[in-house]
């Protein structure tokens, strides 16, 4: 033991380990100063050192190879205990081909599949939900996994970071925080404005550590471990080091900082070193002849590396969509259903707990007796079990734990009780749910399925619970959108979204969810768009809502000899541009229906698709219609949203203009 282990009467790192543990120091440290030098010589664009951050890895000496990590950006050391080696850190920073993330994401945003270490997002602490999203899933499967989840000390004013730490308290979820206190966010000192400074951590979770020292964090971290593997609950390792180099490439941090303050910074690999020397167990000639060897051998695999090649920009698409199947599968149910959407949607909810042992169901208030404000989950709860189970007020909670859950293999379903709730989750949504596959060229998944009411026409909803805010989610690739507007629809929906491989979203009409329809006749395809009403005058395109307004506009423009093709696109992403283009030409006139407002709406971009393509335009024998909400928010009198929405009226004399 060393003399501050017999002092502590803790464990340090053992002695066989020891001078391997300075040699990975040094590793991570000549890393970060080749990665300086091949940026000056152009053959990278950004930097992120992890200089003074190389003790934390002293955590790795006691992890399992099936433990998590959810890392940070200064992780260099952390990453190279977990196997992901000099050579692949040197394609991450030069953005090859065959780095982890085939060139996509940026230097220093870590992952390594093989090393169970989640890929990196820039938005800072929005690992910390997808971590605890982790900790569930094995708690949840009765295994004794741990999650790391690394994060600097400024991160932790996020949000995301409160509710993390909140959920795994909750639920008593193996997770350990690291958190880096190196005191600065780029150039603002925290040391006034951290959680830890202003006591807002729970103390007797929150544990004080010298994170430039290698033994300490190895002490704290076996502490930590063996209460969180013991079921414990989380622990939050709150580790003091400093920044030795600049915040970034872009940064320096000679601007903001003293050069009292900068020659006052401990370097955990002098530490180190001096300690192992005092034990004997080093000299200064081993010391000089391991950092002369390493910079021979880093030196050598960075030029190597950057001869290599960089991914081809014909492949930037692939990995946004798992691999579509060479066939389209059967319909996922077996006989038309009927009843209303609602019905549906429990059913399919109640058929996929049944088939699938990795679902999980997770919303506000879905847990009997409520289930939901809708009742979609209603009843179900004696079937799932710990399997569905109620969310906390925190919509950011719900996407984020789902992303973890999904990225280690479960099947989350989870429910936003309204679209309009969505802010919150924001983040989550469009920096992690629609990115981990491409960003990490399909290492890992994400097949989450969220579901939410939708639209309006349902008087009384007012401007936050009448939003049909599509375009927001389809502008984002990488993530699936259906909206149904019939019971068969719906089920098909949620059943095929269940094996889906990438996260899907599934936005229900609130206006139409609890009307009673008939048993269809055969189902519909799994996917595409579903053809209403045939006609051969004009091509109405629509969705959700739309369908009541344009069927109804049909059945006036037929007494008066007009016939209309009515697409149902039910699924916005993917577009089923094929069965538009062939009605459009069919027709020669389109017109579009929407409740969304006009500007940047899916509604125009489908048009300008259509108008883009030489075939499609030249088929019109008139200008294309859009019938939409103008640029308003939906109010909250039932007269005055009926003012806003559009109208089946607005539908026939949109129809009328195209053939005048």
């Amino acid at each position: 033991m060393t003399n501050r282990t017999k002092e502590t009467g803790i464990s340090g790192i053992p002695e066989q380990r020891r001078t391997a543990f300075l040699e990975l120091m040094l590793l991570s440290r000549e890393c970060d100063r080749r990665s300086g030098i091949v940026l000056r010589q152009g053959e990278a664009w950004f930097h992120i050192s992890s200089a003074g951050h190389e003790a934390l890895a002293a955590l790795c000496e006691l992890l399992d190879a099936d433990d998590l990590i959810f890392p940070h950006y200064r992780d260099r050391a952390l990453m190279l205990a977990r196997g992901m080696d000099a050579e692949a850190q040197a394609r991450d920073l030069m953005a090859k081909e065959k780095s982890h993330s085939a060139g996509r994401n940026m230097s220093a945003h870590f992952g390594h599949r093989p090393g169970n270490v989640f890929s990196i997002a820039s938005p800072t602490g929005s690992q910390c939900l997808p971590a605890v999203g982790a900790a569930w899933a094995a708690q949840l499967r009765g295994r004794s996994q741990v999650v790391v989840c690394s994060i600097g000390d400024a991160s932790t004013r996020q949000g995301e970071f409160f509710e993390a730490l909140a959920f795994a308290v909750e639920r008593n979820l193996p997770v350990v925080f690291l958190v880096s206190d190196n005191r600065y966010g780029i150039s603002t000192p925290t040391d006034t404005m951290s959680p830890h400074a202003l006591g807002l951590l729970p103390p007797e979770r929150t544990h004080s550590v010298d994170g430039a020292d290698p033994d300490a964090v190895h002490a704290a971290s076996h502490a930590a471990l063996e209460a969180v593997r013991a079921g414990q609950g989380p622990v939050v390792l709150w580790c003091r080091l400093d920044r030795l180099d600049s915040h970034t490439s872009s940064d320096d941090h000679r601007v903001y900082r003293s050069e009292q303050d900068i020659a006052r910074m401990h370097d955990p690999i002098d530490l180190f070193a001096a300690r192992l020397t005092a034990e004997g167990l080093l000299d200064a000639e081993q010391l000089e002849r391991t950092r002369d060897r390493l910079a021979r051998e880093i030196e050598e695999i960075y030029d190597r590396v950057a001869t290599e090649a960089a991914a081809d920009p014909a492949g930037i698409t692939d990995h946004l969509f798992a691999p579509r199947p060479t066939t389209e599968p059967d319909a996922p149910h077996t006989k038309p259903c009927g009843g209303t959407m609602v019905a549906a949607v429990n059913r399919a909810l109640a058929t996929g707990l049944a088939r699938h042992s990795e679902l999980v169901l997770f919303g506000e208030d879905i847990d009997d007796p409520k289930g939901g404000v809708f009742g979609f989950t209603k009843g179900l709860g004696e079937a799932a079990g710990p399997r569905m189970t109620n969310a906390p007020l925190a919509e950011a909670t719900i996407i984020g734990a789902a992303v973890g859950l999904a990225a280690v293999g479960m099947r989350p379903v989870v429910e936003l009780q309204f679209v309009d709730f969505a802010g919150p989750a924001w983040n989550q949504i469009a920096a992690q749910l629609t990115t981990l596959r491409w960003r990490t060229a399909s290492a890992w998944q994400c097949p989450v399925v969220i579901y939410a009411p939708w639209g309006g026409y349902l008087p009384g909803g007012g401007i936050w619970h009448s939003q049909s805010n599509e375009s927001l989610f389809t502008h984002l690739p990488g993530l699936h959108v259906v909206v149904p507007s019939t019971p068969e629809d719906t089920e098909a929906a949620f059943l095929t979204s269940f094996t889906a491989d990438d996260p899907t979203l599934i936005l229900l009409p609130k206006h139409l969810m609890r009307r009673r329809h008939e048993p269809a006749g055969a189902p519909a395809p799994a996917h595409g768009a579903r053809t209403l009403r045939h006609g051969t005058d004009a091509t109405v395109v629509t969705w959700g809502n739309g369908t009541e307004l344009a069927t109804d506009a049909a059945r006036t423009l037929a007494a008066d000899g007009i016939e209309t093709d009515i697409i149902d696109l039910r699924w916005l992403v993917p577009l089923d541009r094929a069965a538009v283009a062939a009605s459009l030409r069919r027709t020669g006139r389109l017109v579009v229906v929407q409740e969304d407002n006009r500007t940047s709406s899916y509604g125009a971009g489908l048009i300008s698709e259509l108008l883009c393509a030489d075939d499609d335009f030249y088929s019109l024998l008139a200008p294309p219609r859009l019938v939409t909400r103008e640029d308003v928010h939906v109010p909250f009198h039932p007269d005055l949203e009926r003012a806003v929405l559009p109208a089946a009226d607005d539908v026939v004399a949109a129809v009328r203009s195209t053939l005048a």
